[in-house]
């Protein structure tokens, strides 16, 4: 079940992207509890966009192709974009 995701934390007002083969609320228990890494840096991770994909390589390349954006405007964009039910943001 490879699903890309992104998290945001108010208390850091950062989104993190990621991808995992878990479910995505078993990788944010991850993020949240005793681990070393950027997202250690904060507790109040939440869920705002998960993307799931019927295979780790397409799930891998969405997830490089938003890392690459680097622009916060763009995830703003794509997080509003499926929670106004448009449709596939990709």
């Amino acid at each position: 079940m490879p699903y890309t995701y992104i998290l945001f934390s108010e208390s850091l007002n950062r989104f993190y992207t990621g991808s995992t083969r878990d479910t995505v609320d078993v990788r944010l228990y991850k993020h949240k509890n005793r681990h070393s890494g950027f997202t250690a840096g904060a507790m109040d991770w939440v869920v705002v966009f998960s993307e799931y994909f019927d295979n780790y390589v397409d799930d891998r390349a969405r997830e490089l192709q938003i890392k690459a954006w680097k622009n916060r405007r763009s995830i703003i964009q794509l997080i509003e974009k499926t929670r106004n039910g448009s449709g596939h943001p990709g």
